[in-house]
């Protein structure tokens, strides 16, 4: 995957957007790039953590684990406190690691994605309840396609640097 960062913001929103689909996603993604295409940039901050292949290996555990998990009848709702902080977080990470990695201050990314997860969190709630409650198409099948439509948005944000 050729990444290269020439507009942060944009790509933190689109991170930030990710995340409050998937929250694992966003940070699977900025990982697996980063840990291929290392910015020196992030050589010496806390954020070097995301150059790490083992880091991004954990975040492609946990974000397949999600996958999974989303379907299940006793998954929580992600607007809850716990699942829509721990978006806002994954959001936030993911968009101050790009910030960083392009020689930007980092909280910028971080308010970015983390933003951005937030507002994609309420969303896609509200559409994916509508959806399954207009169509009368089982939640697990509408989950499905929020996963494709996460997986084809991650594949699209990385070539699209």
């Amino acid at each position: 995957m050729r990444f290269k960062i020439t507009n942060p913001f944009w790509q933190a929103v689109g991170l930030g957007t990710i995340a409050g689909f998937r929250s694992m996603s966003a940070p699977a993604l900025t990982s697996h790039i980063l840990s291929h295409h290392q910015s020196k940039a992030l050589a010496n901050s806390s954020l070097s953590l995301m150059q790490s292949n083992k880091v991004a290996t954990a975040f492609k555990l946990l974000a397949v684990t999600e996958f999974i998990g989303d379907k299940l009848p006793n998954a929580p709702d992600r607007i809850k406190l716990p699942v829509i902080s721990a978006r806002f977080l994954a959001g936030a990470l993911a968009g101050a690691s790009v910030y960083k990695a392009r020689g930007g201050q980092a909280y910028v990314g971080a308010l970015l994605g983390g933003s951005a997860a937030i507002l994609s969190t309420f969303g896609s709630f509200y559409l994916r309840k509508a959806t399954v409650k207009g169509t009368k198409i089982m939640d697990p099948i509408i989950g499905g396609i929020e996963d494709a439509l996460v997986i084809g948005a991650s594949a699209g944000l990385a070539k699209a640097a």
